[in-house]
């Protein structure tokens, strides 16, 4: 018997499937992504709770570049396929961030500093060095794949030094000047006593419960000989090839290396997110430090200092600003974090759960690394967050910086950006493994102003320290593009620096390593908080007296980390809102 057209209709409709939407477009493109992201970066998957890839490190191969490239090529032609006016308006903004970092991963392909694996900070050696701190240790496989990734470490040691040979042949190497302690930074990863290493760290611990004192024992006697063979010996390997083999550079900034002034402008696009050039950023830089120079005249004065100069040479030889030891300085430095936690609902009607600590910065970097900075925790694991301090050269550290530097990478800094972001109602891909280096650290340098606001900076060091380490910024501003674009050399730039911040020597010389080892990297924090500070100036003259600067604070964090020009969108929408009301 034949059947009607209608009920053959309805049959094939039963059994074929509806066409996906552009928004499950979206959704899937973005799911499978995620997966990838987080199989091309296994510590990564591991911090979020995935623990299907415990047991492996990340490649650093030439060939995994190339492999990530091509597959991220793939996604942004994919992405490229979907309609955007077709997705509701927070997907748009979601596809707009994916396309970006999307670019950015093919576009950093294409340029040869690709091969550069390492900066004056650190590299693939301390990156394994520091895993165990940011893992959790709850079982006997816990311990098994921990193992497992030491074990793997030799081939990716391996693989880094055959990239960087690369790096070496084409011209793409770190100049010498900046390099000072960088051998120190891999010899002082395994001491003498395998089990006093960072890498040893998990083994030091008490045992979990359902791990028995003899299967504890082995466990610490294999991660022991394993630090004291492979691994020491993949460290003596990865030390001798820097000494006899790397060829640093007798050239400053980037822009003499092969393709350098091309790559320099890509990595003002990617670390600002705008369209800025060089120069422009150079002038905004210029105009920042004559700004500030003039307020902390005006700190002087008050503090019966007939210049500024007096002052700052009072702030770095002084005694009295100085910690006597380490514990000193850490001391000073918790009370100062807890203080601050008692004034942040002034300031926020939002709080994350998650807390943080403050551990010194690890002996064997501490003498070539910067004052302090920030790694982020993971609530899925139960890690709180972490504000390191450097505790080496006490009289460096004066305790006049103190309040600035914690409420940068602390709260309402580091901390309390990245710790909302890992709570928000969003994609995994956004909320883990999306940071716009513009808007994080420019919250972090907005959040030293707010020191303001809480009452911190109450006597004229303080505000010294605050204004100096604004100036920091924008004097970073004009020295990186020195270095970069205009031909500085090292000299210029510290001299720079010394004549218009309040930062000792050692910090200055460790800041100045940092910005030539690490192009464009520190052009985000000045450009990131000016446009904070615009957004809150022309939101609060158009709302008068509806604007709440609680709720404003709450919404330029409530999507997490974004671009700038998609900052000021979700602010004026917010605005906009107000005045409908």
């Amino acid at each position: 018997m034949r059947l009607s057209l209608l009920a053959a209709a309805s049959m094939l409709a039963i059994a074929t499937p509806a066409f996906a939407t552009p928004q499950e477009d979206f959704e899937d493109l973005t799911d499978r992504y995620w997966e990838y992201v987080k199989q091309e970066n296994p510590t990564l998957a591991s911090s979020v709770g995935d623990k299907r890839f415990d047991d492996k490190l990340w490649d650093t191969s030439l060939a995994a570049m190339d492999r990530q490239a091509a597959r991220a090529q793939a996604f942004l032609e994919e992405l490229n396929a979907i309609p955007t006016d077709e997705l509701d308006a927070d997907t748009q903004v979601a596809k707009a961030i994916l396309m970006r970092s999307l670019s950015e991963t093919v576009e950093a392909n294409s340029y040869g500093q690709r091969l550069m694996l390492f900066t004056n900070r650190g590299g693939w050696h301390q990156s394994i060095a520091g895993l165990g701190r940011n893992l959790v240790f709850e079982s006997a496989q816990d311990y098994e794949n921990y193992l497992a990734r030491l074990a793997a470490y030799p081939k990716l040691n391996d693989d880094a030094i055959a990239v960087s040979r690369m790096a070496v042949e084409g011209g793409y190497t770190l100049p010498c000047v900046a390099l000072d302690n960088f051998e120190e930074s891999i010899t002082g990863v395994i001491p003498e006593d395998a089990t006093q290493s960072r890498l040893y760290e998990p083994f030091r611990r008490e045992a979990p419960a359902n791990i028995d004192s003899d299967q504890w024992a082995d466990l610490q006697a294999r991660a022991q000989a394993l630090i004291d063979t492979e691994l020491r010996a993949a460290y003596a390997t990865h030390a001798e090839w820097y000494v006899n083999d790397y060829e640093c550079s007798d050239q400053v900034g980037i822009s003499n290396q092969p393709g350098g002034r091309e790559y320099y402008d890509f990595r003002i696009r990617q670390m600002t997110t705008t369209g800025m050039s060089a120069d422009e950023i150079h002038e905004l830089g210029l105009s920042e430090v004559a700004r500030i120079r003039a307020e902390m005249e005006q700190v002087a004065a008050s503090a019966g200092f007939a210049t500024r100069e007096a002052f700052i040479a009072d702030l770095r030889t002084n005694p009295i600003y100085y910690a006597k030891t380490p514990e000193d300085l850490m001391q000073y430095v918790a009370r100062e974090a807890k203080k601050i936690d008692g004034l942040m609902p002034t300031l926020f009607g939002f709080l994350p759960r998650l807390p943080y600590g403050i551990r010194e910065i690890p002996a064997e970097i501490a003498p070539g690394t910067t004052t302090a900075y920030y790694n982020l925790g993971s609530p899925e694991l139960g890690i709180a967050g972490t504000y390191y301090v450097n505790t080496s050269k006490l009289d460096q550290r004066p305790l006049w910086e103190v309040p600035a530097l914690t409420v940068h990478e602390g709260v309402p800094g580091h901390h309390h950006q990245i710790a909302i972001q890992q709570e928000l109602d969003m994609p995994e891909w956004r909320k883990n493994g999306s940071f716009f280096t513009a808007f994080v650290e420019g919250w972090g340098l907005y959040s030293e102003r707010l020191g303001i606001e809480m009452g911190l900076y109450d006597t004229p060091a303080k505000d010294m320290g605050r204004l100096s380490y604004e100036m920091w910024r924008a004097a970073r501003l004009v020295v990186d593009t020195g270095l970069h674009s205009k031909g500085w050399s090292k000299q210029q730039a510290i001299d720079f620096m010394l004549d218009n911040t309040a930062l000792s020597p050692a910090n200055i010389e460790a800041e100045v390593n940092r910005y030539i080892s690490w192009p464009g990297q520190a052009l985000a924090y000045k450009i990131g908080e000016l446009k904070i500070r615009e957004l809150r100036t022309r939101a609060g003259e158009m709302l008068g007296d509806d604007f709440d600067l609680r709720e404003f604070h709450d919404v330029v964090l409530g999507q997490g980390s974004v671009p700038l020009d998609v900052l000021e969108m979700q602010v004026m929408a917010w605005v906009e809102s107000k005045q409908g009301e």
